[in-house]
């Protein structure tokens, strides 16, 4: 029988043996991965929320906030996703450290705000499936390299400060589902072979500086439900292939973009339509009478084109936001399909030749109203009446119209934070209640007497000739 006795081992060794076999009992993911993971946490120079404070060497880092193992306990996940209202950020860089964890299948970096780097980390993971770098601050040119993880089915560099032209080999992801280049600095034209892409059903490249024009590629991609190009350098028109998605296609954002001529008759085949935005372009002539067709819409932005009457009826359930502003419009009054939405929230129709008593127009609801913009009409009366049963309202502007009514009596309510009134003609005291806007113009007015004490500027307030007081000049002592 063996014992201690016979086989002396001194105290410290032993001891030492406890302590490892502890460590290798506590430290159940591979030795790899949490020194990559450390390395990355290294290079963060800032985490004042603690995203990171569990990571810990010695601990077990498939218990860190934000990973997850898999088998043989290699990290397969990491997700790190902050709220920047909450201070939950991160300022440094990502550590090339990352490399070493060859088995991960997703990555989430979301809403961190100042972590910087490169995409390019992401070349050391061939079984990489989901990518979420967005909000944050990598830079650099997307490598053409990227082609090679063809596992990916999600991939988003959105809200980064990326540069250079969308890599063609983009087109050999074949299984993405998603990508999502939008809010970068990306330039250069969207390549063709996207139309590989058969498997995308979610593609947003805006907020770049993309030119040329809508690639012809569309048939191909049949499962598109979210197509978001707004906020590029696009010119011509929208592509006939895009019909090819029309059964589902759920999102067409193309707005502020450089495209042309007539909208084309075939987008009211988009029966499945929500969002239709087609916005600060030189779109001309007449909306096509096959918009009747777009009974799901629910979001409409025509705004800022070069568009003519007749504007066409639609037969819509109901609208909840609709901006049909500075075309060359002669609505003449505000449409019954709009009045009779029980759901609209946004409604502008500036410059659309509106020629209404305000007094007179009775939407089914107001309950859900936040903005209301009916600037540079033809409109007369009072929104007393309007105004003082909208609970939540947060924009309304009317510039530029013949309303006429005292300005004491409008109901201010608590969340309402932008009024343009200006060049109509108000009469009245401003009153102090407009101390909690951020944004008001009741220039060009008859308002009279001394201005409460106030934060806005002498421009807000010029052309009434009655009004005195800082910003303005002193009121005159009786």
């Amino acid at each position: 029988m063996l014992c201690f006795s016979q086989f002396p081992i001194p105290l410290f060794f032993f001891l030492s043996i406890l302590l490892t076999l502890q460590h290798h009992c506590l430290a159940n993911c591979h030795v790899d991965d949490e020194t990559g993971l450390l390395g990355f946490k290294s290079g963060i120079k800032s985490d004042p929320s603690g995203l990171l404070s569990s990571w810990k060497s010695g601990t077990d880092c498939c218990k860190w906030s934000g990973i997850s193992c898999g088998e043989n306990n290699r990290v397969t996940s990491l997700s790190i996703d902050g709220q920047p209202g909450k201070n939950q950020v991160l300022s440094g860089t990502i550590s090339p450290s990352l490399s070493k964890l060859k088995m991960l299948t997703s990555i989430s970096l979301t809403n961190l705000k100042n972590l910087a780097g490169t995409p390019n980390f992401l070349l050391s993971f061939p079984n990489i499936q989901i990518v979420y770098l967005e909000n944050n601050n990598l830079s650099g040119q997307i490598s053409p390299k990227i082609g090679n993880l063809t596992q990916l089915f999600a991939l988003s560099f959105w809200g980064n400060k990326l540069t250079g032209p969308i890599p063609s080999s983009m087109g050999q992801l074949t299984q993405l589902s998603q990508l999502k280049l939008g809010d970068n600095l990306l330039t250069g034209t969207i390549p063709s072979t996207f139309d590989k892409l058969k498997s995308l059903t979610y593609l947003s490249l805006e907020k770049n500086q993309l030119s040329g024009s809508i690639p012809n590629f569309f048939n191909s991609l049949s499962n598109l439900r979210i197509l978001t190009l707004s906020h590029n350098k696009f010119t011509g028109n929208i592509p006939s292939s895009i019909t090819t998605s029309a059964p589902i296609l759920r999102f067409l954002e193309v707005g502020h973009n450089h495209l042309s001529g007539k909208i084309p008759d075939f987008l009211g085949k988009f029966r499945s339509l929500d969002t239709l935005d087609l916005s600060y372009n030189k779109f001309s002539g007449t909306v096509p009478k096959t918009f009747a067709n777009l009974t799901k819409i629910f979001n409409l932005n025509l705004s800022h084109n070069l568009l003519v009457d007749p504007f066409p009826t639609l037969f819509v359930k109901g609208i909840e936001s609709l901006d049909l502003s500075y075309n060359n419009f002669h609505l003449n009054t505000i449409p019954s399909w709009v009045t009779s939405s029980p759901i609209i929230y946004s409604l502008k129709l500036a410059k659309c030749g509106i020629k209404i008593k305000l007094d007179d127009w009775n939407p089914k609801t107001t309950y859900f109203y936040d903005y209301i913009d009916l600037s540079d009409n033809e409109i007369t009366g009072s929104p007393i009446g309007l105004l003082n049963k909208i609970d939540f309202l947060i924009g309304f502007c009317a510039a530029g119209n013949k309303l006429k009514f005292d300005l004491e009596k409008m109901k201010i309510v608590k969340t309402l934070k932008e009024v343009d009134l200006s060049r109509n003609m108000v009469y009245g005291k401003v009153p102090k209640e407009i101390s909690g806007l951020n944004k008001l113009n009741l220039s060009n007015n008859h308002l009279s007497g001394q201005l409460p004490p106030t934060k806005f500027k002498a421009n807000s307030f010029a052309g009434n000739k009655g009004l005195c007081g800082s910003p303005l000049p002193p009121c005159r002592k009786a």
